[in-house]
């Protein structure tokens, strides 16, 4: 036998035997665990909506208006003047919200005031604010 040969020979016999190595993740699994987090789980559709939800407050116009919302119910033109923004931008950004069932609106005369949906919605902005407050500190 050649040195060549000799090295291979010798290099192949100190691999692990494929039969004592166990990396399927199911023999790890403690199912007195994971059945309970299973039935809880959210279906695929539903993380979808969510997803899309989240993605759409991550407009900074929309999450001021919120946040002005959250506060006290207005109208177009006090939230274009109080945002700096043009009646015709709040009204897309109002009609995009109303879409998503994010805020409300009544009528008084000619005028629509705007509001939170619900007190969901509330909550959520609220949520999401002191958290950000928390990691500020």
């Amino acid at each position: 036998m050649s040195a060549k040969n000799t090295v291979a020979y010798t290099v192949t016999d100190c691999l692990p035997n494929t039969k004592d190595i166990h990396n399927d993740p199911k023999d790890e699994i403690d199912g007195d665990n994971v059945q309970p987090l299973q039935e809880s789980l959210i279906s695929s559709d539903k993380a979808q909506r969510m997803a899309e939800f989240f993605s759409f407050l991550g407009d900074a116009n929309r999450l001021r208006i919120l946040s002005v919302l959250a506060k006290e119910e207005l109208c177009v033109s006090d939230l274009a003047a109080l945002l700096e923004m043009s009646e015709s931008a709040v009204s897309h950004q109002l009609r995009n919200l109303r879409a998503m069932r994010l805020v409300g609106y009544r009528k008084q005369g000619r005028n629509v005031f705007y509001q939170l949906h619900d007190s969901h919605v509330f909550h959520l902005y609220q949520a999401v604010a002191e958290h950000l407050d928390e990691s500020e500190e």
